[in-house]
């Protein structure tokens, strides 16, 4: 019995030493979302805005567009080659950010600008306000979980 209990106290050790936060530096972390959150913004702009909502998006990502919910990678492709034929341009920045204690979410939060152009000599400018929740990668690359 006296083995048992010692081998359930290494146990509960181990346990408690491996929950401990492994000197996440968070500041660092908070920095790679920015940059990553900036390469997404680049990529939007440079290639096309689904490229860039496919490429950081995790694969269990979900967009929330006009009150509905597409889930994963193959229905976000959906929405947007619905939307392809419309002309946009896409702008974002973010405001703040911030990481769990554990360094493995993250959320964005700031401003977006989308230009609409259905021809050569109209736009329509719509802005509003973003979130999206990040989730750090097995490769330590972040990926956004919810836009």
């Amino acid at each position: 019995m006296k083995h048992y209990l010692n081998f359930f106290n290494l146990v509960l050790a181990g346990s408690v030493l491996l929950s401990c936060n492994r000197n996440i530096d968070l500041a660092a972390e908070k920095e790679s979302v920015k940059k990553t959150e900036k390469e997404f913004e680049k990529m939007a702009s440079e290639k096309s805005i689904m490229e860039a909502f496919l490429y950081f998006a995790d694969d269990n990502a979900v967009v929330n567009r006009n009150d509905s919910l597409y889930k994963g990678k193959n229905a976000i492709r959906k929405y947007f080659e619905s939307k392809s034929s419309i002309k946009a341009d896409l702008k974002w920045a973010a405001d703040f950010v911030d990481i769990s204690d554990d360094g493995t979410l993250g959320y964005s939060y700031g401003k977006y600008q989308m230009t609409i152009h259905p021809n050569d000599t109209t736009k329509t400018v719509y802005q509003g306000i973003y979130n999206t929740i990040w989730k750090k990668q097995k490769d330590g690359s972040w990926k956004y979980v919810w836009d």
